[in-house]
């Protein structure tokens, strides 16, 4: 009877999976295919008549020393941000998952998630009022303390920082807070009941168990912040110029598509290189 009814069972699976591989073909694939072709063209089909295929655009990365400077800078800021979030997130994970309950850990969800509720340019916007010389932070500082504060973090690395820490941050406290809360009590309890302290709780039981969570978590930060464009643009300022932001001049103000298509596959290249060089990581903290 199970062998019956195993082409239904296939032909179910199909059919509810089939949208979802469809989406991804129409909204991945065909975009990146369509981008891969205009990293090999001497000029975009619609503008020059006598277009070509080329592997020149690649070799700009490596002969301007200027595209592995940035990248590797980028590469850095994604490392900082994901460090930061880590530090960040998996606290207030660990709060909400095994400290707080009923509604007290709503409102505190509440406010986790709702940088998602905003638009990204309002956020970005608003840490530029907050950061800025005599702005929202420095005004409270000196109304709080005796003594005179000049802090103008505005166009600087740490402001570019603290922009994306706030707009990725929530990915790190949700991915975590679900591996926390699908470790059982019973365990904890076990624990403190054979002598272990929070401490000793912590390192050999939360953070093994929850670590598959917050891996994913710091991919999720990762990924995106390595090729981000409009936070270090507009809080970074003169300082701000990063591997993204290059790609966005040549889509946006050169007009040079195939270099900057070949920027961005250089760019998905290397973070998939890296994320393939810390699967084995990844695997071993699922297992």
């Amino acid at each position: 009877m199970a062998e019956a009814l195993l082409p239904t069972e296939r032909r179910r699976l199909v059919s509810l999976l089939s949208p979802a591989y469809l989406w991804l073909l129409v909204a991945v694939f065909l975009p990146l295919s369509a981008m891969l072709f205009f990293s090999f063209l001497t000029g975009l089909p619609q503008d020059d008549p006598d277009w070509g295929v080329t592997l020149a655009n690649y070799g700009k990365f490596f002969q301007n020393p200027t595209y592995p400077a940035l990248l590797w800078k980028s590469l850095k800021l994604g490392l900082w941000v994901t460090g930061f979030c880590i530090l960040i997130g998996y606290p207030c994970a660990l709060v909400l998952a095994k400290s707080i309950k009923g509604r007290a850990r709503e409102a505190l969800f509440l406010m986790v998630i709702l940088p998602f509720w905003s638009n990204s340019l309002v956020r970005i916007f608003s840490w530029a009022i907050v950061l800025r010389g005599n702005g929202v932070l420095e005004r409270t500082l000196n109304f709080l303390l005796p003594f005179d504060v000049r802090l103008n973090l505005m166009f600087t690395r740490e402001a570019v920082v603290i922009g994306l820490v706030h707009s990725y941050l929530p990915y790190v406290i949700l991915t975590s807070y679900l591996a926390l809360q699908a470790i059982d009590d019973d365990l904890i309890d076990a624990a403190r009941s054979m002598g272990a302290s929070k401490l000793t709780i912590l390192r050999r039981l939360l953070l093994p168990l929850s670590l598959p969570g917050l891996l994913a978590g710091a991919v999720l930060v990762f990924v995106p912040v390595v090729g981000s464009f409009m936070e270090p643009r507009i809080l970074g300022g003169r300082l701000g110029t990063y591997y993204g932001t290059v790609i966005e001049d040549q889509f946006v103000a050169v007009y040079n598509w195939p270099l900057g298509a070949a920027l961005s596959f250089i760019l998905l290249a290397v973070v998939l290189l890296i994320l393939a060089l810390t699967s084995p990581v990844l695997k071993r903290a699922r297992t």
